[in-house]
């Protein structure tokens, strides 16, 4: 499992001792553990090159595993959990290591979809915003901003499922693993503010492997 300084990428388990159990089961109504996702239709994705996901449940509604002002399908054995970002407390210092290891721009971290149970080393994170920090556009730059190593940004604007988003792709370079990698972010908005979704991976060759998982909860997002 990997953290990240800042911005960078951390592991549940890590996120759990740092926080005191951050990564609960979201509010609301009680379920049967964080990692719960309501049953869906069989649908699949499929990236550029023609490799394709089996979808394995759907997040984002009231009792599934993340709440959100937004629902997608995850794919076939990946497991979703929710983040509390108040598990921390309210003092300073809950504050500063939630900024640290949750917030990214004007954004807030709140589930995380884990693909090692499918094989892979990655997460398919969503973020979320309060009303004021923007549009789609303006939050997605904010979060790009914020990460460390940037470049070769390329934005478009999409639609589904009635919301309207703006996705990018990029390159971060670690200079504490001297690599560059791919990643792809999107935000699409939402009456309750932005919401980011975030793809990253342990390298170039993962996050290309998770691109269908990613492209499903893209072509499937509708608001909850």
């Amino acid at each position: 499992m990997r953290v990240r300084v800042g911005t960078a990428w951390w592991g549940p388990a890590v996120v759990a001792v740092l926080l005191g159990g951050a990564l609960t089961a979201c509010s609301g109504a009680s379920r049967e553990g964080a990692s719960t996702v309501r049953a869906a239709a069989a649908t699949d994705a499929t990236d550029a090159k023609g490799t394709s996901v089996r979808g394995g449940g759907t997040i984002g509604a009231p009792g599934s595993a993340c709440e959100l002002p937004v629902s997608f399908d995850i794919a076939e054995g990946w497991k979703a959990e929710a983040v509390d970002p108040t598990a921390a407390g309210d003092s300073p210092a809950g504050k500063e290591v939630t900024d640290a290891l949750l917030r990214q721009g004007p954004v807030t971290a709140v589930c995380e979809v884990d693909a090692r149970p499918a094989g892979h080393i990655g997460f398919l994170r969503v973020f979320t915003g309060s009303p004021d920090a923007g549009d789609a556009s303006t939050a997605l730059r904010a979060f790009v901003a914020a990460e460390d190593g940037v470049s070769g940004e390329t934005y478009h604007s999409f639609a589904a499922g009635g919301l309207q988003g703006v996705e990018v792709a990029y390159l971060r370079t670690s200079e504490l693993l001297d690599e560059t990698k791919k990643e792809r972010a999107l935000a699409v908005d939402t009456a309750r503010g932005p919401v980011v979704l975030h793809l990253g991976g342990m390298d170039t060759e993962e996050h290309e492997q998770m691109l269908p998982a990613y492209e499903l909860a893209r072509k499937t997002l509708r608001s909850t």
